[in-house]
């Protein structure tokens, strides 16, 4: 379906009456922007990172991951199976 060129005209003109001729630059820039930044956060970038080479780090370099210490699960059999049962 989409937005036909007529409607585009008519949402052109009314903004134009609404801001006037001044600030439209800078609302359009603006919303460049804004669009900019909302694609960069759908890829998963983050603008400020996109422009900086990435790094590699050695594997050496990464800290290992804590393993949790081993549990002693003792049974015990002195309590009855169902407690509500006598």
């Amino acid at each position: 379906m989409g937005i036909h060129w007529q409607e585009l005209i008519v949402i052109l003109l009314i903004v134009l009456v609404l801001f006037g001729p001044k600030r439209l630059p800078e609302i359009g820039s603006s919303l460049g922007r804004s669009i900019h930044g909302f694609r960069n956060s759908l890829n998963g970038l983050d603008a400020s990172k996109a422009d900086q080479p990435s790094t590699v780090v050695a594997a050496s370099e990464v800290a290992p991951a804590a393993v949790p210490a081993p549990v002693e699960v003792v049974a015990t059999h002195d309590a009855p199976a169902n407690p509500t049962a006598h």
